[in-house]
């Protein structure tokens, strides 16, 4: 039988909300549709292949949510850098001083769970403020002594499911020095902040002493991208590059200064505050970022909307309702900062 994600599938629909209601769940109609999507892959899809890729996908999402659903009030901050970084070189230690001084601000550390900068992060956050993404790789990769027999750990089959998880969970993103899978997350971050299909976020990357790192691939960006037109020079305010673990940790405690979280509500973007602004200040932004507005339109406070009742832990907040361009990702962020002056 042909079955419908609406409710015209009879028994079938009788059939699932027995179940729901024997088992027990929470938003029924989202359950229902899952399962529903789960019984038209058996019907449509007999490739063995292709069905063992969607289970362990929806299986390794499920134990991602459980593992991270307890801490959603905590702000994360995911670290990338190097599985091959030794404890006795300077940037390890760097790693461990910056991770230190988030978890003394109240945030949780998110490493890939492996060695190197991924166990320097671990280690300065502790095991009891940290989190170990880990991968199934034949060699680099088991999980660091750190986090071995800590709780918040997941070991991923999927290289996607994992990527996910990094920044899904992350209020901000840290990038060290790296080989091949640190440039992929530094540019996969970039290219999701930069086309709005990751919220803004906090994205800082820290170099050694010698600053020759990621300001060889700043240079890079400016002397080729930026001359042949393939990256705009707005796009350089989606990150800050910094020598210095204190002044990293301080560019993100600043990004949350008055700034909280931002979504899409229809051709809405809300950004929800930590305190409101006044008429004054909203006119302001208008007046210094209009080219992000959508022409015709304006800045306004406003509460929460009906859609976002998802989110009932982000209901009390202020919010800053705009129509914006969906293009001017770069100015986006300078706005925040912007909107971060007003304490």
């Amino acid at each position: 039988m042909d079955l419908s994600f609406t409710r015209t599938n009879n028994e079938i629909d009788q059939m699932i909300d027995t179940l729901m209601n024997k088992v027990g769940v929470h938003h029924p109609e989202m359950i229902r549709e899952m399962i529903v999507s789960a019984l038209k892959a058996g019907q449509e899809t007999d490739y063995l292949a292709d069905l063992k890729l969607m289970r362990t996908t929806m299986k390794e999402m499920r134990y991602t949510n459980k593992i991270f659903g307890p801490y959603r009030d905590r702000k994360k901050v995911t670290i990338f850098g190097s599985a091959r970084t030794e404890p006795s070189e300077p940037i390890y230690q760097k790693c461990v001083t910056f991770a230190r001084m988030l978890a003394e601000r109240g945030y949780m550390v998110i490493t890939g769970g492996g060695g190197g900068i991924m166990q320097a992060g671990n280690e300065g956050a502790g095991a009891d403020n940290s989190f170990a993404v880990n991968i199934r790789l034949p060699f680099e990769q088991e999980t660091n002594p750190v986090m071995a027999q800590a709780k918040n750990v997941v070991t991923y089959k999927y290289f996607f499911n994992r990527k996910v998880a990094f920044l899904k969970e992350a209020d901000a993103v840290a990038l060290f020095p790296g080989g091949f899978g640190t440039l992929d997350e530094a540019m996969e971050t970039l290219t999701l902040v930069q086309t709005g299909k990751n919220p803004p976020v906090s994205l800082v990357l820290i170099d050694d002493d010698k600053g020759d790192y990621w300001e060889n691939l700043f240079d890079f960006m400016k002397k080729t991208l930026l001359k042949k037109g393939l990256i705009s020079g707005e796009d350089f305010s989606l990150f800050s590059i910094t020598r210095d673990p204190v002044e990293a940790v301080q560019h993100i405690d600043n990004f949350y200064r008055v700034y909280h979280s931002s979504r899409f509500v229809r051709d809405l973007l809300i950004i929800r505050l930590n305190h409101p602004l006044t008429h004054e200040q909203v006119a302001t932004l208008e007046s210094e970022f209009n080219e992000i507005l959508k022409s015709g339109t304006n800045l306004r406070m406003c509460g929460p909307l009906p859609e976002e009742i998802d989110q009932p832990n982000l209901l009390g907040l202020p919010r800053l309702a705009m129509h914006f361009n969906h293009r001017s990702y770069g100015l986006l962020k300078a706005f925040i900062r912007r909107i971060n002056t007003f304490v």
